[in-house]
């Protein structure tokens, strides 16, 4: 059988595409992998055939390379390893199409919707979901009314990683970091700091090309660990059910991974109503016995390989259905366990 010709993009930096490029080595099909990156200090050029720089995806210049890599490799299928690649792809999804290759993605207004944490909150309050207490601040004024505490203050749009996210334990805090943020963002999001870190999940939804239910995973995610922490603060608050500690996850996420029903079949029926058409991701805590989304990713997770090692291997699956035309088995059994993370060292 001809190898499968797959362009993975944004495959440096430990993120999305370096995940994906894990998952196809893990994966019993054929591939050709061509990858991209925007910078040539890339750990990812070392798993692909064959790879090349590319300009960032806001600058001028990003679609045409990828449509001359896609037509000078003769690519099949493109997976889009970053969330500005995955914006400017999704809107240009047509031309990519119409080079007959397989473009795997959520329809664009999921993706516009999971993107802006704002919309994603009210979309998930109107659906009817339970919710947590959240706020649009767009100016200073925007934060003074607000008196719950503690508070997680955190990007709309971006902030991959946890980046400029902050927890605000009281008034001082609130405005110290509100200030900060109303000086780079338009717009960020505050959210209110619910449940324990205990209890926090990273759930993966696969849906087909029509809409209909495939599959879903959950990572527990043990997010004090160092690798998987971004943030970890003492409890201040005098609320005990929040845990000693307060701590947000680095994205880096590792734990027991299994189905976890708990949380895999409300995120299903959140799939649904959102309208998803192939992978997504929900970020959740359990809170008072309930599943609280504060996040969804409408794409492939930054732990798809972890779930790849589990039997639940999301890049060949989207393959499998969208170009082989193979039907996938509904709730299929994967493996349940514990995944651990740590570095590795590539020479180029």
């Amino acid at each position: 059988m001809t190898p499968i010709r797959i362009l993975v993009t944004g495959v440096g930096g430990g993120g999305v595409g370096e995940q994906i490029l894990k998952c196809l080595e893990l994966s019993s099909l054929d591939y050709y992998v061509v990858g991209c990156d925007m910078s040539t200090a890339s750990t990812g050029f070392s798993k692909t055939d064959i790879h090349y720089v590319v300009p960032k995806a806001s600058e001028g210049g990003y679609k045409e390379a990828l449509l001359s890599i896609c037509k000078k490799s003769h690519i099949d299928v493109i997976f889009p390893g970053s969330e500005p690649e995955l914006k400017v792809i999704s809107a240009q999804r047509k031309e990519f199409e119409n080079l007959g290759i397989c473009v795997p993605l959520n329809p664009r207004e999921v993706i516009e919707l999971c993107m802006d944490k704002n919309r994603t909150m009210n979309f998930i309050a109107e659906a009817g979901f339970p919710t947590l207490r959240y706020w649009k601040i767009k100016d200073r004024k925007d934060i003074e009314g607000i008196d719950v505490f503690p508070l997680v203050l955190k990007p709309s749009i971006g902030g991959g990683g946890s980046n400029n996210t902050f927890i605000a334990q009281n008034k001082d805090e609130l405005g110290l970091f509100g200030s900060y943020l109303c000086t780079i963002y338009d717009e960020f999001i505050v959210q209110e700091y619910i449940g324990d870190t205990e209890h926090e999940y990273t759930v993966g939804v696969l849906f087909s090309e029509h809409g209909e239910y495939i599959n879903s995973i959950a990572v527990r995610k043990n997010i004090m660990s160092g690798l998987s922490n971004k943030i970890r603060t003492k409890n201040r608050t005098g609320k005990k059910e929040l845990g000693d500690m307060l701590a947000i996850s680095s994205g880096v996420s590792q734990g027991d991974i299994g189905r976890f029903e708990e949380v895999t079949i409300p995120s299903r029926k959140i799939g649904e109503k959102i309208g998803a058409t192939a992978a997504i991701n929900i970020q959740c805590r359990i809170h008072n016995g309930e599943m609280i989304v504060f996040e969804i990713n409408p794409r492939i997770s930054g732990t798809s390989s972890m779930r790849a090692l589990a039997g639940f291997n999301e890049p060949e699956m989207l393959i499998r259905e969208r170009l082989l035309g193979e039907q996938i088995e509904e709730d299929f059994e994967y493996k349940e366990g514990t995944i651990l993370r740590g570095l590795y060292e590539v020479f180029i």
